[in-house]
């Protein structure tokens, strides 16, 4: 298998992300994310929710307001996204509904050299328009001294307010004519990202100094602060053209046994990737072979298949074709090849994911180079036996980096199990620092989430009663279905 070397590249993945009254999670608190960061934990305890909200976030990274209800997922209106605290709430209650959640990423920087940690912070309220969840203040900073400290642009559009820092003092750039004609009347709130562009074709420096009103006996904007915010703002808008996320369906696309051409666009189910196979296979040969090498490479090692193949079924550009396997027998004896509907679900099942993991940079000018992503995955095990789920494990740790990283909702001890050994013996370059292990652990209506670490040994560090429980209940009803209560 032809592994990502993540020490050779530089850090772009989040690192941290803090919640507080989003859904289940009522309480503050912070999650560590790695390079594989592995989602576990009992049914409904926020796993699928805590992945929603990354790819809401994204959005913010793209200057666009971000979608709850975009797929895979679907997480209904404000009312049912913000934390319930029980009771029917009320004057001087403590029932009902918080009235905003907010979250916050930190991040290593994106631009070589940097050493200051770049954040973003966010806090959703009801739209008074409708149901829907809306940003009503929105941070970027770059530094880690904290909200009020470092170099910042924040925005609160309920109180019409535009306000930037640095490490000096705070301004107010909301009082300028030029912003209130170009953005506090917007319907919608004007992200960062749009302000900067205002910023900083705003004319020349000293028109640019005097668009600035000190705040709170700040002093007077100086030229180290605009190479402060120069900064930022090249973090900004780098992290605008990074590659969207890639968000997977737990239950992926159905078989067909002959496809028709269509447009290989990305879909959560993954219909779209024999598609992708075919264009490859027929316009893009070369690209094809290298990516045909690593699938088969992980078809061996899973036991899945030996071969993949695209069967083209006319000569003519574009016409009907089948995705066909080939899988030895356990002499060496070569196998025929088989229709991909004919060898079960768990070929179809993992093909989308492994191809999006294993697939070149789309940029035909820098095609060797790892483009940066952020894969969540939801149960990536579904219909795979436990050898495969295993190799899906050693798949994980050999393109994670801080490049390309995956965030797994996984109920398979097999995957976790060849993640931490593979983090012990060093596989492909991987450690254990680039394992995070989160386990969610449901306390009454309140979900708290469990940062671990794996130790250089491969054994999780520091976890608390209900983890250990909880896989020693799982084993439990693998081996003695019947004094859980559960059906042989």
């Amino acid at each position: 298998m032809v592994a990502f070397c993540p020490s050779s590249l530089h850090g772009t993945a989040m690192h941290t992300v803090t919640i507080k009254n989003f859904r289940c999670f009522r309480e503050k608190q912070a999650a560590r994310l790695a390079p594989l960061t592995l989602l576990v934990g009992e049914n409904s305890t926020g796993k699928t929710s805590f992945l929603a909200l990354l790819r809401a976030l994204d959005a913010l990274n793209h200057n666009a307001i971000p979608d709850f209800k975009r797929p895979p997922y679907d997480l209904g209106s404000f009312d049912e996204i913000v934390h319930y605290r029980g009771g029917r709430g009320g004057q001087g209650g403590r029932g009902g509904r918080e009235e905003a959640f907010s979250a916050e990423v930190a991040a290593l920087p994106v631009i070589p050299g940097s050493k200051d940690e770049w954040k973003l912070a966010v806090r959703f309220a009801k739209d008074t328009k409708g149901t829907a969840p809306m940003p009503v203040y929105h941070r970027v900073s770059l530094g880690d001294k904290g909200e009020k400290e470092g170099t910042r642009i924040a925005v609160d559009f309920e109180s019409q307010s535009i306000k930037i820092g640095t490490k000096r003092g705070m301004w107010d750039v909301s009082k300028n004519h030029h912003f209130q004609d170009s953005m506090l009347q917007h319907s919608t709130m004007p992200s960062p990202i749009f302000i900067m562009i205002v910023l900083f074709t705003s004319g020349n420096l000293s028109q640019f100094i005097n668009m600035y009103k000190p705040e709170d006996g700040s002093p007077g904007i100086t030229g180290e602060d605009i190479q402060d915010l120069h900064s930022l703002q090249r973090e900004v808008f780098e992290r605008d053209h990074l590659p969207h996320v890639f968000a997977s369906a737990p239950v992926r696309s159905q078989l067909r046994r002959t496809y028709d051409p269509a447009r290989s666009d990305s879909d959560p189910e993954g219909h779209y990737v024999p598609m992708l196979l075919a264009e490859l296979s027929s316009q893009q040969p070369e690209v094809w072979d290298k990516l045909q090498k690593l699938l088969e490479s992980f078809g061996r090692s899973s036991g899945l298949f030996d071969k993949i193949r695209i069967r083209h079924l006319d000569k003519i550009h574009g016409g009907p074709f089948q995705v066909q396997v080939k899988k030895s027998g356990t002499r060496g004896t070569k196998g025929p090849w088989r229709n991909i509907i004919d060898v079960g679900y768990g070929v179809s099942q993992a093909l989308p994911i492994i191809t999006e993991l294993l697939r070149e940079n789309p940029d035909q000018q820098n095609p060797e180079t790892p483009y940066p992503r952020q894969f969540l995955l939801q149960q990536p095990e579904v219909h795979l036996h436990p050898s495969a789920q295993a190799a899906l494990g050693s798949l994980f740790c050999q393109v994670a980096g801080p490049k390309r990283q995956l965030i797994v909702e996984t109920h398979s001890d097999h995957l976790m199990d060849r993640v931490r050994m593979d983090a012990r013996d060093g596989v492909s370059g991987f450690k254990p620092e680039n394992v995070s292990i989160l386990f969610f652990e449901r306390c009454g209506l309140d979900v708290r989430i469990h940062s671990l670490r794996i130790d250089k040994e491969g054994n999780v560090l520091d976890a608390p009663d209900g983890y250990r429980q909880f896989f020693m209940d799982e084993m439990s009803r693998s081996l003695w279905p019947e004094r859980s209560g559960v059906e042989a």
